[in-house]
């Protein structure tokens, strides 16, 4: 269903949309194609009229372990690549901040880097009680444009924002209740978000997604006064000394 690679698999069931990231074995890292995907999703989800909730999962055991080092390692080599990547990226976050549809998470398990970002930015958030979320651009010598950083304000405070946005730190499915970045730690995320879904889906259709876009105009409001600066700045870590060794070290180990 839409156009999307083969690394993500939407599927409908009536008006829910069920949207899973599907690298399974490669813990639903993030690829070229998988983020041109993403990039493409959103809009795609918006104009299907007959969506009126969605459900955002990943494929086996993880959410999504965020960049795939490969990938990585071209990007610091690519600058053609570079710009397409960073454009993309700034369309992600544009396009899930301007969603039409509700998108609830279900976090199956680890969601770091980009996964990180796509539960930040999805509108309720059910977690698995061994999942977890981080985002560790900055172990790698990376700005995180499209990440914590850009929506976290928004749900914590700022201190507990920076703490882990500069430390790249995990926060586990119960600290991410308690700082506001997860509405609910469950046994089964994703039953859980399918019911969260179909009950979205049986309220009146206006008022839900009018109710929507009120709220996510204070995000993209934050979003757009930031995404430029955060986009240019990721473009530059991806030629710094410190990513180029740090991104060799982590490729070589593979």
């Amino acid at each position: 269903m839409y156009d999307m690679p083969d690394e993500i698999d939407v599927q409908a069931d009536g008006s829910l949309r069920i949207i899973t990231l599907n690298r399974p074995d490669a813990l639903n890292a993030v690829n070229h194609d998988l983020h041109v995907g993403l990039a493409r999703l959103w809009p795609q989800l918006s104009a299907d009229r007959g969506a009126r909730a969605a459900v955002l999962t990943g494929a086996g055991k993880a959410f999504s372990a965020g960049g795939d080092f490969a990938y990585l390692a071209e990007l610091a080599k690519d600058d053609e690549l570079r710009a397409q990547t960073i454009a993309d990226g700034r369309e992600i976050v544009l396009g899930m901040a301007r969603c039409r549809v509700p998108v609830v998470s279900a976090v199956n398990g680890p969601a770091v880097g980009l996964g990180c970002s796509l539960v930040s930015l999805s509108d309720i958030v059910y977690i698995g009680e061994k999942a977890y979320l981080a985002d560790p651009h900055v172990q790698v010598g990376l700005v995180a444009a499209d990440g914590g950083p850009v929506t976290w304000p928004l749900h914590t405070s700022l201190l507990l924002a920076k703490e882990y946005a500069i430390t790249g730190a995990r926060i586990t499915a119960e600290r991410a209740r308690e700082m506001g970045l997860a509405n609910h730690v469950v046994a089964d995320p994703l039953a859980e978000a399918l019911a969260c879904a179909k009950r979205i889906s049986e309220q009146p259709q206006q008022a839900v997604e009018a109710t929507k876009r009120l709220l996510n105009l204070h995000l993209e409001r934050a979003v757009l006064a930031t995404l430029d600066f955060a986009m240019s700045a990721e473009h530059q870590s991806f030629t710094t000394d410190d990513f180029q060794s740090n991104i060799a070290r982590l490729t070589a180990k593979k």
